[in-house]
């Protein structure tokens, strides 16, 4: 039995603060599912929304590619950036034209910032308990 030489999806993986999204790209109509779920329902934040459909905005690529994601791991902005991220990721190995637009937009960038560990002797990562004179 022959494989296939092409394969039918474009993978990539995005990460933001403690979350992991595994995205498949397909090409199709346009749906974006979540874990099983259309983003629309897993995603009620117009803003979230935005932050997926992002990369796909800003390349044209909005009705062109099925979009299948396995995220987990963090809250719903941690797992929006992180697909964002991920589909960002799967543009540029669909089409490696789109990678200065994709840069250009800060999309291919991991966002660095996570939580900072608690110190001891602190309430917090910095905050101190109040201060007594006497």
């Amino acid at each position: 039995m022959a494989k296939t030489d092409k394969k039918s999806y474009f993978y990539g993986t995005g990460r933001r603060k403690t979350s992991t999204a595994r995205v498949r790209l397909m090409p199709g109509t346009g749906e974006i599912i979540v874990n099983g779920i259309p983003y629309e329902e897993r995603f009620p934040r117009p803003a979230h929304r935005r932050a997926i459909t992002n990369p796909l905005l800003v390349t044209e690529n909005l009705g062109k590619y099925n979009t299948v994601v396995k995220v987990e791991g963090g809250g719903i902005t941690g797992q929006s950036g992180a697909i964002s991220h991920g589909i960002a990721r799967a543009l540029v190995k669909a089409d490696e034209n789109l990678k200065p637009v994709l840069r250009q937009n800060g999309l291919l960038t991991r966002d660095p910032r996570v939580k900072e560990r608690k110190k001891p002797g602190l309430k917090r990562a910095r905050k101190a308990p109040q201060y007594t004179k006497r």
